[in-house]
């Protein structure tokens, strides 16, 4: 063991895999083992490693500006020209761009412009956050306490009420819905709990919810036909921004621009990292719409500054790696590709629907998930997580990365780069794991 403290990782079971080199849709270990990266990273890497242009546009980006910092008036050609753009794609008007590091910082950033709008309208109350349960947000202390998966939140002791963060049910059918409800009626009731969310903790205190096109991280939860519109209803009826979450979706996850375009959302609010650079660099953006930022600019100018901001806003390599990597999205078509590739996929994916230990499959475009259960007919699940750790350890044997989420369920998230014959292999290794974890639960006598 190094002196290395392991991000999200049990601290017992660390440095299982040395990853040496990556290729196209590929990723080698210390052994020289080749994996299909089935988890594109994770959730990132969408034009795969070794991408030649990418690198090119990096080592000149290097050359020319190493670092320019962004504050008190500095500014730089890399960081105006990606903003233009983002603010020309992404599905809102009038958009302005705050850029960062991560997608935890990204959201951590809107937590903060929340609260500064509030003061500077003369709504100070106006602060809370609607948040869903299964999402996931990010791990910086407000991003995490947006986050509601109980791996990021034990022993954190994060201030929910503090940050006031709200929480109302997910988009989760199959979890989620009573007996005999239909999804139309599902989607009816999370509507109304929402909205008895909102009026029983005033709508003058909430100024948005935040949630995911289809929820990443807890379990690639694709929400029922007019889930969203039903939901911004509610929002709309009450003054409350929409809050998307894109860092997952992004930039052809569900075979379009973006999650909102495929699930039509209509935010005031965006958050962007992962696929933004291909995961080349770390970049995020965080967009708000032109009539937020305005408010907010003016209370700063008669402040004398807009006091927040990172070393690393708009870091000129980010922001080169970035621009260069959406003009190879539009160039090539790549959405297009994930859109054909992703229905492949996705039909490959159903045929593990009769599967004894597969109780759902999930996904759209790109993305998809099993959820792995000890009875089908009674959606029985497994007791943690270990069925789920076992089937992703066994992909692995079998030359596939996958990942293991709560409840059991396992999630794909290859590249937007792959053809059919990738998906091919993904399908052929993932019920080779699949066999084997029914194996291994009939001898554990767990099923």
């Amino acid at each position: 063991m190094t002196a290395m403290i392991y991000p999200t990782t049990n601290p017992a079971a660390a440095e299982q895999m040395m990853v040496t080199r990556g290729e196209g849709p590929y990723i080698f270990d210390q052994h020289g083992k080749r994996y299909l990266e089935g988890m594109a990273g994770l959730w990132c890497t969408a034009l795969g490693y070794g991408n030649e242009e990418i690198i090119e546009v990096a080592q000149q980006q290097m050359r020319d500006l190493s670092f320019s910092h962004m504050f008190g008036g500095k500014t730089h050609a890399a960081a105006i020209e990606l903003a233009d753009k983002l603010a020309a794609m992404v599905p809102m008007s009038d958009g302005r761009v705050f850029l960062g590091n991560s997608g935890s910082d990204a959201n951590d950033t809107l937590m903060k412009l929340i609260r500064y709008h509030a003061e500077a309208s003369g709504q100070p109350n106006r602060i809370k956050v609607i948040a869903r349960e299964q999402g996931y947000h990010g791990v910086t202390l407000a991003s995490a306490a947006l986050t509601a998966i109980p791996t990021n939140h034990t022993h954190f002791q994060l201030p929910f009420e503090a940050l006031g963060v709200l929480r109302t049910g997910s988009a989760n059918y199959y979890r989620g819905g009573h007996d005999g409800e239909s999804e139309s009626e599902f989607v009816a009731r999370r509507a109304q709990e929402l909205e008895a969310l909102i009026l029983a903790e005033g709508p003058d205190t909430i100024a948005a919810m935040i949630a995911e096109p289809v929820s990443g991280a807890g379990g690639v939860i694709v929400p029922p036909a007019g889930y969203f519109d039903a939901v911004q209803k509610v929002l709309d009826r009450y003054g409350i921004w929409l809050w998307d979450d894109e860092v997952i979706c992004g930039f052809g996850r569900l075979g379009t621009d973006f999650g909102a375009t495929k699930m039509g959302m209509a935010p005031q609010m965006i958050t962007l990292a992962k696929a933004l650079s291909s995961a080349y660099v770390p970049i995020s953006a965080a967009i708000v719409q032109g009539d937020i930022a305005d408010c907010i600019a003016a209370s700063a100018t008669d402040v004398g500054v807009f006091g927040h901001g990172y070393t690393y806003s708009g870091h000129p390599l980010g922001c080169a790696v970035a621009s260069k990597v959406i003009d190879i999205y539009q160039r090539d078509h790549i959405f297009d590709h994930a859109a054909k590739v992703g229905s492949y996929l996705q039909t490959r994916l159903a045929e593990f629907a009769g599967h004894v230990l597969v109780g759902e499959v999930s996904g759209v475009g790109m993305i998809g998930a099993l959820e792995l259960v000890a009875d089908k007919p009674t959606k029985r699940p497994f007791d943690g997580m270990k069925v789920g750790q076992f089937c992703a350890k066994a992909a692995e044997g079998h030359g596939l990365i996958i990942r293991p989420l709560g409840g059991n369920r396992i999630a794909v998230c290859p590249p937007l780069i792959i053809e059919n014959s990738h998906v091919d292999e993904l399908i052929e290794k993932l019920g080779a794991a699949l066999d084997a974890t029914l194996d291994w639960v009939t001898a554990e006598k767990l099923i």
